[in-house]
């Protein structure tokens, strides 16, 4: 039996601010809350991946238009991710039931890994620095420019590694497709420490590729039938909502407070999904 319409609206809503101001996706929220309410993973997962189109496009219209994102390289990394999501969605379909415990611990590890790289990462990075792009970067012409309002002034950046970052984009896919989480934490992370770009632009660039990558994983479940409507609507109308809001938050924060955010939510929703794995949660 799924939770009332109010209940899941107002979840959803929380899970689509907290997706749009760190680049998560609304689904890395969702997916733990559902499962813990009842509601069957597969089912969680894809309800998931279809709002996480809704996430996007109501985040990165915004970042977009305040040229955050960094389209360019956004749409290099599609390339990687749409193949890896529709793969990784397939494995998910296939999965027997009595697996869905390789499910939880997949998303935990996922989650540990990216707070694990991210706690370490060094002090005074928040603009990194690229003395010299490699060949490839420099020919797809991966580099930008933002207005940054916490400190009032022009932040220039480049990005570097474009070869390596699709590859581990197109693993990323494949998570992403599996888990129904759009992946947004593993997007940021890949352009944060491989491609060294700014978090801020990371973080926009991620919204705007998560959308085109839970499309293509969408498909997979929806032939599957594991798309149901009386969740997914709800669902959608408040990650809709919440991505609106959380844009909106987004541009007046400093990166070191979203990072922080950042951290937390993904240590939290982490221990939960183990302790579901584990059995301990019901």
């Amino acid at each position: 039996m799924l939770p009332d319409f109010l209940s899941l609206l107002a979840i959803s809503f929380t899970a689509g601010i907290l997706g749009a101001m760190t680049g998560i996706g609304g689904g890395i929220v969702l997916i733990p809350v559902l499962t813990l309410i009842g509601v069957p993973i597969k089912y969680a997962i894809a309800a998931s991946i279809m709002s996480t189109i809704a996430t996007s496009s109501g985040s990165a219209s915004a970042y977009v238009r305040d040229r955050l994102s960094n389209i360019r390289i956004g749409m290099y990394l599609e390339m990687f991710t749409v193949p890896g999501a529709i793969l990784g969605a397939t494995i998910a379909v296939i999965l027997p039931t009595r697996y869905d415990f390789i499910l939880f611990f997949s998303f935990a590890a996922v989650l540990l890994v990216s707070w694990q790289q991210l706690l370490f990462r060094r002090k005074g990075e928040e603009h990194p620095f690229v003395e010299k792009q490699d060949r490839v970067s420099r020919w797809l012409g991966m580099e930008g420019i933002y207005f940054e309002k916490s400190s009032n002034k022009w932040i220039c950046y480049k990005a570097n590694r474009a070869a390596q970052g699709g590859a581990a984009m197109f693993g990323v896919g494949i998570i992403a497709g599996l888990l129904g989480i759009g992946a947004g934490a593993l997007k940021v992370s890949v352009m944060d420490l491989i491609m060294r770009m700014s978090s801020k632009v990371s973080t926009t660039t991620s919204n705007f590729i998560i959308g085109v990558t839970a499309l293509a994983g969408s498909s997979v479940f929806l032939a599957a039938g594991l798309v149901n409507v009386g969740l997914v609507a709800p669902v959608m109308m408040g990650v809709t909502v919440g991505a609106i809001v959380g844009t909106r938050l987004l541009v007046k924060m400093r990166n070191s407070q979203i990072r922080v955010m950042f951290l937390f939510v993904l240590l939290s929703l982490a221990l939960e999904m183990i302790l579901r794995g584990a059995g301990v949660l019901h």
